[in-house]
């Protein structure tokens, strides 16, 4: 599958942008040319954005009748030979979940973007969360694996969003940009790159549509190229022969599905650390919260508080950092949830784990991270 060199179709150069149109302008830059979108509050902007742009300079634009309609249009676009994305909230993400367990077993490339809401249900539409972290990877059934990205300032929405058109051409797999109202709402500066660089499907050979190595990718015919394509959510062989009795077949299907990520994780971690070298207490944290956590960090360090940050860029596979958070006395973990992030460092970590965490759908702030910080030393 080849990474090719493409110059950016908008205007590059530094600007000042919103979050959720610099995600669309990525959506666009990386070759999405399909878009199935459903408005929702606090993601919307998406849509709007990337149905301008395709107006203006070319592409598909889909408004469905709900989440379903529009996932569903996504899924068969990108076996249509497009690359494909949509863009919801929590509520709309619920109503996705069985799709996305279709986009898994049949390999489909497409990207979801999830700008997170206050919830359960309505909750408050206009508010900032991360309760849905374990909703991407564990919202729907069976055993799988898929790539989710997390980025914290609108330029990394623009970055992380090309790059996950990549990793889901790559992998044929749902890749998910995870991100905020607090982002997705931000304005702040950012800089479009005069090049970008996108994995292009691959559809040379002969061999069949699906692979079950553990961690080869089969290449990826479309419908109309002429070949006899069978695409089914039953467990299927490389050919795409439904083998709903085999459990040898199974099997198989099982350990590649999960095999061709977890066997790559050099290509799809990523991960980034602040002022670690010296540091005695960490501050793990993600998207918005770790913007907190590293004006945090720099304001325990003038008190004489040795403190450093770690961030997760790919959230889904969970980074494998058991050796890097070993060398740390305590960690801290400030989230805008009852405690995600913090269960998946308790796994890894067998000192103190120190959730901060704040439920009233507000962003956290750095003196809430420091004086959590000062009460447990």
């Amino acid at each position: 599958m080849p990474l090719r060199r493409y110059e950016t179709p908008i205007k590059h150069g530094p600007g000042f942008m919103q979050g959720n149109e610099a995600a669309a302008e990525a959506l666009f830059c990386a070759g999405v040319r399909f878009f199935g979108g459903y408005p929702i509050t606090p993601a919307s902007e998406i849509m709007y954005t990337i149905e301008r742009r395709f107006r203006e300079s070319g592409g598909v634009f889909f408004q469905a009748e709900d989440e379903i309609a529009a996932i569903s249009a996504v899924i068969g676009a990108s076996w249509g030979g497009v690359k494909s994305a949509t863009a919801t909230s929590g509520p709309g993400f619920s109503l996705m979940v069985e799709n996305i367990g279709y986009a898994i077993i049949t390999e489909t490339p497409m990207v979801l973007i999830d700008v997170q809401r206050a919830g359960p249900a309505t909750g408050q539409a206009t508010r900032p969360s991360q309760s849905d972290i374990y909703q991407v990877r564990w919202g729907t059934q069976g055993d799988y694996e898929l790539i989710v990205l997390y980025p914290w300032s609108v330029q990394e929405l623009f970055d992380l969003t090309v790059r996950a058109v990549s990793l889901s051409e790559r992998f044929r797999v749902p890749v998910i940009v995870l991100t905020e109202e607090s982002i997705g709402h931000l304005r702040e500066n950012i800089t479009i790159p005069r090049e970008i660089e996108v994995y292009e499907r691959d559809n040379e050979g002969n061999g069949p549509p699906f692979d079950m190595d553990e961690s080869r990718v089969a290449r990826m015919p479309s419908f109309g190229d002429g070949e006899a394509l069978l695409v089914t959510g039953s467990t299927h062989d490389a050919y795409g022969w439904r083998k709903t009795q085999d459990p040898h077949a199974q099997e198989r299907l099982i350990k590649h599905l999960t095999g061709k990520i977890l066997k790559n994780r050099a290509e799809i971690d990523d991960w980034e650390s602040h002022m670690t070298d010296d540091a005695k207490v960490l501050i793990f944290s993600a998207g918005v919260s770790a913007r907190a956590g590293f004006a945090a960090a720099l304001r325990l360090r003038k008190e004489g508080i040795k403190a450093g940050l770690i961030r997760p860029r790919t959230l889904w596979p969970f980074p494998e950092l058991d050796e890097v958070f070993s060398r740390f006395e305590k960690i801290f973990v400030p989230e805008m949830n009852t405690g995600r992030l913090s269960e998946e460092v308790k796994k890894r970590f067998s000192g103190r784990v120190i959730g901060i965490n704040k439920l009233n759908a507000r962003v956290i702030t750095p003196g809430e991270i420091v004086s959590a910080v000062k009460g447990s030393l």
